[in-house]
């Protein structure tokens, strides 16, 4: 691909992976509620806590706003969706990434619940709570990189970069 086409390329990428992610969080949203019918386990509103103090509000642990909830669960899916489809048309893609997908998506949750002061370190979460959230997560990045690499060739792979001279 030529140099010029590079920035208008991975903007599509990125847009392409920002529909993608939406996507993967509707599998996802779809796999927690199935989980939560066999387990009893109650929706969690950190997500909706977490953006609502980013706004500069002040939500106690009562509030319980689906719609704020989706907000974050949808914004995050399209932000994270899109580094996906920037990763799928550049030759990041296959198992590895997502298993660093999962990984980002983890890290970008709790580091955003943590700073906020909304949520717990997962380190202290009981085991059963971390499984949930890192299997409903995993899910998020498999489908958002099945949908991203079904819809993005790797036109940008380089081959520039593979040693360190």
């Amino acid at each position: 691909m030529q140099t010029g086409n590079r920035p208008r390329a991975l903007l599509r990428a990125a847009g392409t992976g920002a529909l993608a992610g939406l996507a993967g969080a509707g599998v996802m949203t779809a796999g927690e509620k199935v989980e939560q019918a066999f387990t009893g386990r109650p929706n969690s509103f950190v997500p909706a806590r977490t953006l609502l103090t980013l706004l500069g509000r002040q939500p106690s642990d009562q509030d319980k706003s689906a719609v704020w909830n989706h907000v974050m669960h949808y914004g995050t899916a399209a932000s994270l969706g899109a580094l996906r489809g920037i990763w799928a048309v550049t030759g990041i893609r296959g198992a590895t990434a997502t298993a660093w997908h999962t990984v980002i998506r983890l890290g970008v949750d709790q580091t955003l619940e943590n700073a906020t002061g909304v949520g717990a370190p997962p380190a202290t979460w009981p085991g059963r709570e971390l499984a949930v959230d890192v299997v409903h997560k995993a899910v998020f990045s498999a489908a958002t990189g099945l949908i991203a690499e079904r819809a993005l060739e790797p036109t940008l792979l380089s081959r520039r970069g593979r040693f360190s001279h």
